[in-house]
């Protein structure tokens, strides 16, 4: 069998390990001291970790570098620790229960029945700012904290249309934009008939979650097949390195090398392209970042 590194190939995966540790150790040492300065002057490095997915924490990246290291140790196949490493990374988001979706479908729910309460209580009589306080103190769960806030900034006295809007920001929802603004027009120009304008606008949302619904049960099937395929060519390829390790000795050559790292790209470009067919786009929100409002005068995006 031709080894890709040599006789030495143990002594250099030990000295490779060793470095990447030391590395690291380095890496934390400086960022416990220079945490405040790079957080001042955010640099190259701070840059890319900002654009990187919100579910890779420090942790998840620090053990899927760790587990790739330790795989391409026990195989001697560089490209293998290269594909560990992203497999690690990205596997659970794409194979896992789809949270997000999930959260966003609760929240669309929680906003059509605060709609609602909106709608009802406006019917016995109460002003837009009093029903908004009302039904702050019993909003859906998964509202509940965006509510908190917007009493709270109602009652220390901040105009209702600007607690209307940093509550949209909050909620970063475009379909809380479209209530949002409704209320913020009837807040700002003493809008009458509210009631039956709330009443369509949680129909709508209802709409909306019902579709949503109808396309992450699609996607359901989607995500279940994707699992099946990955399990099974995990379990093989575990099997074959276990059970069978001379089948695999091709891939100690470069040419197997690079056979190896076409494979793991093929896989990546298709469940990549599986992410893309599933991902939903969402449409052009109203209200822009939250920015200084005076109490009046003010369009939905902030600006005149």
């Amino acid at each position: 069998m031709g080894d890709l590194v040599g006789s030495g190939a143990w002594t250099g995966i030990a000295v490779a390990c060793g470095t990447a540790f030391g590395l690291g150790l380095v890496a934390i040492g400086y960022g416990a001291v220079r945490r405040v300065v790079r957080e001042e002057r955010p640099g190259f490095w701070r840059a890319l970790v900002v654009r990187l997915p919100g579910e890779w924490s420090r942790r998840r990246v620090v053990i899927a570098v760790m587990v790739g290291v330790i795989v391409g140790a026990l195989t001697a196949w560089p490209v293998a620790a290269v594909l560990t490493t992203v497999a690690m990374l990205t596997l659970p988001g794409l194979l896992g229960p789809d949270r997000q979706a999930a959260r966003r479908t609760e929240r669309m729910e929680a906003l059509a029945t605060w709609t609602e309460m909106l709608r009802d209580t406006l019917s016995a009589a109460a002003g837009l700012e009093q029903a908004v306080l009302a039904t702050a103190d019993i909003a859906p769960a998964a509202l509940e904290p965006e509510m908190r806030e917007l009493a709270a900034a109602v009652r220390s006295g901040r105009p209702l249309p600007d607690g209307l809007r940093a509550f949209a920001e909050d909620v970063d929802d475009p379909l809380a934009d479209v209530v949002v603004a409704a209320l913020v027009m009837a807040a700002e120009q003493q809008a009458s008939h509210l009631a039956p304008l709330l009443t369509e606008l949680a129909e709508s949302v209802r709409e909306q979650v019902a579709m949503r619904q109808r396309i992450d049960a699609g996607r359901a099937s989607v995500r279940t097949g994707v699992r099946v395929t990955v399990i099974v060519t995990l379990g093989m390829a575990v099997g074959l390195v276990v059970f069978n390790r001379p089948y695999l000795d091709p891939f100690d050559t470069l040419t197997g090398q690079a056979v190896l790292a076409v494979v793991g790209a093929l896989f990546a470009v298709s469940f990549t392209y599986l992410t893309a067919i599933g991902r939903i786009e969402e449409p052009v929100r109203l209200i822009g970042p939250t920015a200084p409002h005076t109490a009046a005068g003010t369009d939905l995006g902030g600006g005149r």
